[in-house]
């Protein structure tokens, strides 16, 4: 007869995934994800995998989160550009707020620890990295027909200088404390959009 497992695995999965954001995937070993999890290690891996497995399922939940809370942000009713700046404006925040500035993005993180040496790893930043430009590009092109973007303005070039900065305060928060760097940057590039 199967035991049943005595542990709730989507906890484990939140769980590690604080682990792997708070210390990256190398600076975390198997026995750190025992203790944090205090759960066994035959367990982890007979629900999870392997600690890579492990870390791509917890990158999978955390981008969960990301794309409906864009598409709710960013498809309001009324005009688009509001909130285009209103997320450029909560990034450059979030970046420099001590709770969240020094974990940065997990899949920004993700991109500077693995995807250089982890085919699986890259395609996931970069799918991610895809559909924020997409969703961008899409509201920059509503605004735009709206009458609020310039019709000179191009909405995917737009889109994609937005995406690398925001994966740009990402990376600067992890290291710097100083709100006004971000958000001169983030004014600077809504500037753009006038």
């Amino acid at each position: 007869m199967a035991r049943t497992k005595e542990f709730d695995p989507d906890a484990a999965l939140w769980a590690a995934l604080e682990l792997f954001w708070r210390r990256g995937y190398e600076a975390t070993s198997m026995s750190d994800l025992v203790e944090h999890l205090g759960i066994g290690r035959a367990s982890i891996y007979a629900t999870f995998g392997n600690k890579r497995e492990l870390y791509l399922k917890a990158l999978a939940r955390y981008e969960q989160g990301l794309l409906p809370d864009l598409l709710a942000d960013l498809s309001q009713p009324g005009p688009a550009l509001p909130g285009v700046r209103a997320l450029v404006r909560r990034y450059a925040a979030e970046a420099s707020a001590d709770d969240s500035r020094l974990h940065g993005c997990f899949v920004t993180n993700t991109a500077a620890e693995l995807a250089a040496h982890d085919a699986v790893a890259a395609r996931r930043v970069e799918r991610n990295w895809d559909q924020l430009e997409t969703v961008l590009h899409s509201a920059l092109a509503r605004a735009r027909a709206e009458g609020d973007l310039p019709a000179g303005r191009d909405p995917l070039a737009l889109a994609r200088m937005l995406l690398v900065l925001l994966q740009g305060m990402r990376v600067v928060g992890k290291a710097s404390p100083d709100p006004a760097r971000m958000r001169d940057a983030a004014e600077a590039a809504l500037a753009l959009l006038d």
